[in-house]
């Protein structure tokens, strides 16, 4: 026996060492091919001095260009920098993708061992030296939530092989949402180096524009200190559809205050107007995300129906009409879905002339960047490509279409070369392709990106997650945190009390108002923390993150809840991604109440007495899954005899 473990031993040694060869001469091979793509580029910039005022000499000529003057017109620099470009930087300039980091902050070229799924999503991404030499691509989304100072270093970095290209364009770091604890990475990304605030939904709780455009503000600082200069939010779409997966990045389903959220976000965010102290926003998804058929997200072929058998497109129009444009918001995406019946063909937004350039450029006057939602051309690992409407397509004839509908940008996608195709073959003029750069460079000259891209990395420290930031955070939790049911004044309760603590992992907050107790029977109260149902999806990769379908709790999970209600009064707290179905809970519970993304801490605060709840409820609550099935996609205020109506929440 003890020979035979050996034999499987010396085998499993053999095999374990022609593993680390092969990985070896792997990383060998790959860091040769990196350093000749990294060869490729130019000396490091140097600074022009011209009576007395500094210079960058982004393209290495020794003598001042106009794009490189900070003291010429931005439209000047535009298009002096616009006309030394090849077609090929054009071309590179009109994708944003996403890009890998290692947690020291450095790029993403050779391969490593993965620590986290997030590291092993990292190589799955082209590597930085194709994307940024290669294919001369200048424009990169981050999905990483690392510490402030990797994130800053990451920044630096970057920029500093982009100032060795020919022309020393800089890069620009877009994100999702960073400052709720939602992570997705097809929509939001948890990082605990921010501060820590409500979700959408919770935002639009508050009724509070002033707080609302304070989170954007700091959020603002928050984003700058590591570099990230475009925020790929906000949502301006509304939740009247309960089942819609993606309800939690919405203002709710009300058009008129998601338009008033809208213009105090983006407003935080940006500013004003677009200088270099701003973030800009580009806001999603127009005309409309929420009207998905049965609920469904578009990400997903079997959601890529947008409906409206109320016919009530125009609605869903208002948050952008009323709140982005008046905010003079920087960029604008589409979504994936088909707005069926709606245009002259049922393609997709992004594919969609009559809604790019017919609504949104000649109606709306919108002249801005046209970012398309990610993949919509090529297939990744992600999933198809969201092609939706025009899947016969080639590749090539998709690229061209986005084009003619008006679009400047490609999201998810790095592939310059059918640009180079379409305008060499004659299919798209060159002067197409130069009043879409035009309008992604011209971005990053307001945002001050060709004068200085970098920034401190001991300073990002302090500045992200300050305390001021995480203290209003805390308070913005309070206040968006809703009252729905307060029998016999239940709340606040009583220091001192027998507490048993369901659904919670961290139970210590409430330890120190009342005593923890193991059973229900042992307590003189209860708190039973319950999230909003759905159903679990596993058939693609990033089908996992998206929360969709049921609102209701099935018999075997009310059972589990009732039976702690049956035992001892019972307060309920929901988490609310999406109208949840609580009609049965509810009446069993002495007290309701629904938080958007509050933390246990606030939430002890809350039940005894230390804070307010002062939130009002962005949608109607359903009372029963029938109402849900019965009501129009694109309806807002349509469900049979809620359970709650839209803006319920009763005082403290």
């Amino acid at each position: 026996m003890r020979k035979y473990i050996k034999k499987i031993a010396k085998i499993l040694g053999v095999i374990l060492g022609l593993i680390v060869i092969l990985f070896l001469g792997y990383y060998a091979i790959s860091a040769y091919k990196v350093g000749q793509v990294y060869d490729e580029l130019y000396d490091e910039v140097v600074t022009l001095e011209i009576d007395g005022v500094s210079f960058r000499d982004l393209n290495k000529n020794g003598v001042l260009d106009v794009y490189e003057d900070h003291r010429a017109p931005i439209e000047d620099r535009v298009q002096d920098v616009v006309s030394q470009m090849t077609l090929e930087e054009k071309a590179g300039t009109m994708f944003i993708n996403m890009m890998g980091m290692r947690n020291t902050g450095e790029l993403v070229d050779l391969p490593f061992i993965p620590s986290s799924p997030f590291d092993g999503l990292s190589l799955m991404m082209p590597r930085a030296s194709e994307v940024l030499v290669e294919k001369k691509m200048n424009s990169f989304n981050t999905f990483h939530a690392y510490d402030a100072a990797i994130m800053a270093k990451f920044n630096n970095t970057i920029q500093k092989v982009a100032e060795k290209t020919r022309l020393g364009i800089p890069v620009t770091l877009a994100t999702d949402p960073r400052h709720g604890v939602a992570n997705n990475p097809g929509a939001a990304i948890y990082t605990p180096a921010f501060s820590e605030w409500p979700s959408f939904l919770g935002l639009a709780a508050t009724r509070d524009t002033l707080l609302v455009r304070e989170f954007g503000d700091m959020a603002r600082q928050e984003y700058l200190s590591v570099g990230l200069r475009l925020a790929l939010h906000p949502m301006a779409d509304l939740a009247t559809e309960p089942r819609w997966g993606r309800n939690n990045g919405t203002f709710g389903e009300d058009a008129h205050l998601s338009a008033q959220m809208t213009k105090a976000y983006v407003l935080g965010f940006q500013g004003d107007s677009l200088s270099k102290t701003s973030v800009a926003c580009m806001t999603k998804h127009f005309s409309g995300g929420g009207a998905q058929k049965d609920g469904e997200d578009a990400h997903f072929e079997y959601g890529k129906e947008q409906v409206y058998p109320g016919d009530n497109f125009d609605y869903h129009i208002i948050p952008f009409e009323d709140g982005a444009f008046p905010a003079k918001t920087a960029q604008i995406m589409p979504y994936y879905g088909i707005p069926v019946g709606q245009t002259t063909e049922d393609v997709a937004f992004g594919f969609n002339k009559d809604v790019i350039t017919g609504i949104l450029r000649d109606s709306l006057g919108f002249d801005g960047v046209v970012c398309t939602d990610w993949n919509i051309i090529t297939e990744t690992f992600m999933g198809p490509g969201r092609a939706w409407g025009v899947e016969h397509l080639t590749e090539l004839q998709r690229v061209k279409k986005v084009l003619d509908a008006g679009c400047d940008q490609f999201g998810g996608e790095a592939i310059p070369e059918m640009i180079v195709e379409l305008v060499q073959s004659g299919e798209v003029p060159e002067s197409r392709i130069d009043v879409s750069v035009a309008r992604i460079l011209r971005d990053k000259f307001r945002l001050g990106l060709f004068d200085n891209p970098y920034v401190d990395v001991d300073k990002a420290e302090k500045v992200a997650g300050a305390e001021n930031f995480r203290v209003a955070g805390l308070k913005a939790q309070a206040k968006s945190t809703v009252l729905l049911k307060n029998s016999g004044q239940t709340l606040p309760l009583s220091t001192g009390i027998k507490l048993y603590v369901h659904g919670v992992d961290d139970k210590s907050p409430y330890a120190n108002w009342a005593t923890l107790v193991e059973t229900p029977a042992e307590a003189d109260m209860a708190l039973v923390r319950v999230r909003t149902p759905f159903e679990e999806r596993t058939d693609s990769f990033l089908e996992r993150f998206f929360h969709q379908g049921r609102l209701f709790f099935t018999d075997g999970e009310k059972a589990e809840y009732l039976r702690v209600m049956e035992t001892v009064p019972t307060v309920l707290v929901a988490n609310l991604e999406r109208p949840a179905i609580l009609t049965d809970l509810d009446k069993e519970a002495v007290a309701v109440l629904a938080e958007f993304g509050t933390s246990e801490g606030v939430l002890a605060d809350i039940l005894f007495g230390k804070r307010e709840p002062e939130g009002k409820l962005p949608f109607q609550l359903p009372s029963s899954w029938e109402s849900v099935q019965t009501q129009k996609e694109d309806v807002p205020f349509d469900l049979e005899a809620p359970l709650y109506d839209f803006g319920h929440g009763l005082p403290n």
